[in-house]
């Protein structure tokens, strides 16, 4: 490791390290959300619902790819900077090429299921007779040929981040994302390609092998001084790395499904109300992913600080890097939130400029602004359980967020105030995860504390 990077994570000064950590992480994330927005800005443009609908009914899909980003992207680096913490390469090369390859196996399954039970799939995702072809086509260029490159492009960017390299990762991401930016129009619009739906996929699948490419030059250029290896020889099947991976990484990945599922079970309740509540649904979704985003990017971004100090028993600048991160996530959420809530007609209408889309989506809006401000918090324990190594409390995290208190909301808000009940699910789902994620965090972090100043004393 280089001597700018083990100062990173050993000696400079703590807000320093985290913005250089988490900026990038955060400025990809937000233009990853962005490319999502293009698809639907872009489609929107045909002011066309079924058009717009198909992108927002294949979401769910899409976001099952964070399940196998997450067991491989989040589980391998957190082994990984726990390794370097250790000083233990060997471990590092051999989790990286565990993740790489066995990312790939997982991307050409879901090529596969999504080619063979292509109509169970469209069913499940509450596509109808309206809506079907269009769906079918978007998912054919992101789901069925996409799926591969579409997982190596993040976790890439994870693997790459966990040894330090923050702005590589970032972009590599981004230069999918931009690109994609850019093809959109011209595969969407009618005065050009006039693909519609089909043609965001197909952008979308062009950007995510461009920036794979990117991932593969940069390995292969920095060969001699990366901790990332793509050596399929260095594959290794012991017990402590499928472990290591798997305990960071399956919990994480559960809480992914799970929110397909509960994105699933959003948009199947909406589409009873036509396509106009769907594409209304699906914009403000795209809009809630911007706070997501910044909450999910500024806590990756920390995670690899965390597992460093915490392998290499720096647990008071592993504190530190928490309650500034904290700090900075939360205002920055609670801006968000308001400007969502002040100027909610304006941010619909960018997309849709639709009278029923814009009511829908308007009221949508107002439900969802109020749990942005808790994301943070939420966001931020999972990650710091996630780089410590600590599975279990992200499963039970994911299992309560979802299970106990998103899920049922969905069904008993929709009961309670018909369709516009499903918008204020996520705002009572967090404010509760917000005050157990708070207990348990702080509870781990004064524990390691006194860990610490006990070793010191002997």
């Amino acid at each position: 490791m280089t001597s700018e990077r083990l100062a990173l994570f050993e000696t400079e000064k703590i807000s320093s390290a985290i913005l250089k950590l988490a900026l990038p992480t955060v400025l990809s994330s937000l233009v990853m959300t962005l490319y999502s927005l293009a698809d639907t800005f872009f489609v929107g443009m045909l002011n066309n619902s079924v058009q717009n609908a198909a992108v927002t009914l294949s979401a769910p899909v899409l976001l099952a790819f964070n399940a196998v980003n997450n067991l491989f992207g989040v589980g391998g680096s957190s082994m990984i900077s726990r390794a370097l913490g250790r000083k233990d390469y060997e471990t590092a090369y051999k989790s990286s090429a565990f993740s790489f390859y066995f990312a790939i196996i997982a991307g050409l399954l879901f090529s596969s299921l999504a080619f063979f039970f292509n109509d169970e799939l469209l069913v499940l995702i509450g596509a109808d007779s309206t809506t079907m072809e269009a769906t079918r086509a978007y998912l054919h260029w992101t789901v069925v040929l996409g799926a591969v490159p579409s997982i190596l492009n993040v976790v890439m960017a994870y693997l790459v981040r966990a040894e330090g390299s923050a702005m590589h990762a970032s972009i590599g991401t981004m230069t999918g994302c931009l690109l994609n930016i850019v093809l959109d129009p011209l595969f969407v619009l009618p005065q050009f390609l006039g693909m519609g739906a089909e043609g965001a996929g197909l952008a979308t699948f062009i950007s995510n092998c461009i920036a794979v490419i990117y991932f593969l030059i940069l390995n292969f250029v920095k060969r001699k001084d990366t901790y990332v290896s793509l050596d399929i020889r260095r594959i290794s099947l012991q017990r402590f790395i499928v472990l290591g991976i798997c305990a960071v990484g399956i919990p994480a990945s559960v809480q992914n499904l799970l929110n397909v599922t509960g994105m699933t079970l959003l948009n199947n309740f909406t589409s009873v109300y036509g396509a106009d509540a769907v594409a209304a649904m699906g914009i403000t979704q795209r809009l809630n992913n911007v706070p997501f985003s910044i909450a999910n990017g500024f806590s990756q971004g920390l995670m690899p600080l965390v597992s460093y100090n915490f392998a290499s028993g720096n647990y008071k600048r592993m504190k530190d890097g928490i309650v500034f991160s904290a700090k900075v996530i939360i205002t920055g959420l609670i801006a968000i939130a308001l400007a969502y809530f002040l100027f909610s007609d304006f941010f619909i209408s960018i997309f849709m400029n639709n009278e029923s889309v814009m009511e829908y989506g308007t009221r949508f809006l107002h439900g969802f602004c109020l749990g942005i401000p808790f994301l943070g918090v939420d966001f931020l324990a999972l990650a710091v359980f996630q780089a410590v190594g600590k599975g279990f409390f992200s499963f039970m995290f994911a299992i309560t967020r979802k299970i106990i208190l998103e899920i049922p909301a969905i069904i008993v808000l929709n009961i309670l105030f018909p369709l516009y009940g499903l918008a204020y699910s996520q705002f009572f789902a967090e404010v509760i995860m917000a005050v157990i994620a708070t207990v348990t965090l702080t509870r781990l972090v004064r524990g390691l504390t006194a860990k610490q100043a006990h070793l010191s004393q002997t």
